[in-house]
């Protein structure tokens, strides 16, 4: 007990850094597909893309045959992408933060499969798989 009482600092700074390391994981909404299986869904041609980033970001290199939707347009430009709610729908962004959340607006919007790519760009990048641009 007087081990307790004399690192008390020491015992809450690891509880809280532990905390924040499980946080993310807790954090995580929406579903994701990982590289592979968005690859998977593309090549059967089960899905379309749809790029959350900003245009200029989007020029710099995007997934083949994405269709640019940025984050703050998404909500008023759903109607663009309704012929494809029986295909599932990936949000695709540079690291899978806006793009999760462009997932849970695309499920609210009545798209039943909408996913984020996990890691986004960087992340499809990193695996070597192609860019267009």
């Amino acid at each position: 007990m007087k081990f307790f009482l004399d690192n008390i600092w020491l015992i809450g700074i690891a509880l809280l850094s532990g905390g924040a390391l499980i946080l993310p994981n807790l954090q995580r909404r929406g579903a994701k597909v990982s590289t592979l299986q968005a690859t998977q869904l593309l090549n059967q041609g089960k899905a379309v893309v749809v790029d959350v980033r900003e245009p200029a970001e989007f020029s710099t290199g995007h997934l083949r045959d994405a269709k640019n939707i940025p984050l703050a347009e998404l909500s008023n430009r759903t109607g663009e992408l309704d012929k494809f709610k029986s295909k599932a729908v990936i949000a695709v962004c540079q690291t899978g933060a806006r793009s999760a959340k462009a997932a849970a607006q695309l499920k609210k919007a009545g798209f039943n499969e909408a996913f984020s790519l996990d890691g986004g760009v960087a992340a499809w990048q990193s695996q070597g798989l192609p860019l267009a641009k």
